[in-house]
């Protein structure tokens, strides 16, 4: 029996993660990624401490706007400031804070799921 979930035409799932980047729709990306449902972008942060409203300008001005933000942290997950959460709220994005390989996962599924959602993934 085939388990692979039945992904949307133009909608990217991220294949696979390590050796400091990202396999995503057959592509390799090194480093850091903003990925949205439609397309991937390098990221600047390499830790958690350098993520801040500037960094995430591409998604604040993303059309249409994604409604969750999943923020992988690297190899655990840490706190962010609460400015930089605030931000988020009042654009109206909702974040949520995992390690790398797990906000992999998460924004596969939510993505099958058509679910409004983007990833900033921090490379392991």
């Amino acid at each position: 029996m085939d388990i692979t979930p039945l992904v949307s035409a133009g909608r990217q799932i991220i294949k696979g993660y390590g050796d400091k980047g990202f396999t995503i729709t057959g592509k390799r990306w090194e480093g850091s990624v903003l990925v949205f449902p439609d397309r991937t972008l390098s990221w600047a942060p390499a830790i958690p401490a350098e993520v801040t409203e500037d960094s995430l300008v591409p998604l604040f001005e993303a059309e249409p706007r994604p409604r969750l933000l999943l923020l992988g942290c690297g190899e655990r997950m840490v706190q962010v400031p609460v400015s930089l959460r605030m931000a988020l709220r009042n654009a109206g994005i909702t974040l949520e804070l995992m390690d790398t390989g797990g906000a992999c996962r998460t924004f596969n599924v939510l993505v099958t799921e058509e679910r409004s959602v983007a990833a900033a993934l921090i490379a392991v």
